[in-house]
């Protein structure tokens, strides 16, 4: 039987994935509740990053989705889902989007969204993924030293409502997953994530354990690898083993 999600709000969290887990392992939640927080203490992005975000400025929210039947080899199905969800909000907005592999949102050059997937699985299928979404709306300076962040008030010079947006956002998103999963067409997605990618075209630098080189991006293996032709070869590269300069 369907249930209706559920949304919870906090004016300040730890983080909001930690708490949409905490709430699901209590009440078994309905897929596509969502935790909303007003500031993080602790917001995280991928690996060790840290998410800054002015309090009361900007979107941060967590939601829980339940895929029942996506076997863990596909589990970068829901990033590309959710990240072509945010860039099918921001085009309403600006035109100059794309997605840096695997999951940051960009404007131009400059960072706009992150986010942090953390599945849960059963044996060989993922059971309950945990989005987390930090998306810069009206904040105006950074202090935290990181090298390229951007807000969409710094674009359009327009400030935004934040509930407002989380509700469009989610529209978004959950439309794309009940598309993909309804359709299941996974060439389909795929073709799509790429061709809304960051530098999908051109030579560009990049860095590794080994140094800086010359690459152009080739494909997105569906596991999420990401694959680059160099002037020596293929290399295949999962997240935080290569970095984009700029």
């Amino acid at each position: 039987m369907y249930k209706t999600p559920e949304v919870f709000y906090y004016d300040e969290l730890v983080s909001t994935n930690q708490k949409i887990k905490e709430l699901d392992s209590e009440r078994d939640l309905p897929e596509f509740s969502a935790v909303i927080a007003g500031y993080q203490t602790a917001g995280r992005g991928q690996g060790e990053n840290r998410w800054e975000s002015e309090k009361g400025k900007n979107l941060t929210f967590s939601l829980v989705l339940k895929p029942h039947g996506l076997e863990v080899p596909n589990h970068f199905r829901i990033t590309q889902v959710v990240s072509l969800g945010l860039i099918d909000w921001l085009r309403e907005h600006i035109g100059d989007v794309s997605i840096k592999w695997p999951n940051d949102i960009y404007s131009g050059d400059f960072k706009m969204a992150g986010m942090l997937i953390e599945n849960s699985l059963a044996g060989k299928e993922v059971v309950t993924s945990v989005v987390g979404i930090g998306l810069n709306l009206n904040q105006e300076k950074f202090t935290s030293g990181a090298l390229n962040p951007i807000s969409l008030k710094m674009i359009t010079g327009k400030e935004y409502d934040v509930e407002e947006v989380f509700q469009e956002c989610m529209q978004h998103i959950i439309s794309r997953y009940l598309h993909w999963l309804e359709d299941g067409d996974d060439e389909i997605l795929h073709r799509q994530y790429f061709q809304n990618l960051y530098r999908n075209n051109g030579v560009f630098q990049f860095r590794d354990n080994t140094g800086e080189f010359s690459a152009q991006i080739r494909e997105i293996e569906p596991d999420g690898h990401l694959v680059l032709e160099t002037p020596t070869g293929i290399k295949r590269f999962a997240f935080k083993e290569v970095e984009f300069l700029r």
